[in-house]
């Protein structure tokens, strides 16, 4: 007698629901990504072109960026710019709460600079 196989019908409730938490935490966090590696691309191009330009000029060459692309997590304001080995480094660092459901949130903690090192406040 051959046995039947399959998936009971619990089974793939509980798969579904759990397909469902993963693709919404996907598409709620998936948007914070892109916006950060777009605030790491604008970062990365005004340090590229910082070489002779003053603190100001850089932040209002990165709110040039920031407008560009529609950024609105941070402003020039909120850049670190200093030297480093006679190279000027572009840190940032922030974080962003996303809700899921209800009162559970979750908080990232987002940092980059435009050498790749994470310098933290």
């Amino acid at each position: 007698m051959n046995r039947q196989r399959g998936l009971a019908l619990s089974a793939l409730m509980v798969w579904g629901v759990v397909i469902a938490l993963v693709a919404i935490l996907g598409i709620r966090v998936l948007p914070e990504y892109i916006d950060y590696y777009k605030i790491m691309h604008a970062v990365k191009a005004v340090a590229a072109e910082s070489s002779g330009k003053t603190v100001g000029e850089i932040r209002q060459a990165f709110g040039k960026y920031a407008e560009v692309e529609h950024l609105k997590t941070i402003g020039p304001a909120d850049l670190d710019i200093f030297k480093d080995d006679n190279e000027v480094v572009v840190a940032f660092t922030y974080e962003k709460r996303i809700p899921l459901v209800a009162n559970v949130s979750l908080l990232i903690d987002f940092q980059g600079s435009s050498t790749g090192r994470n310098y933290g406040r």
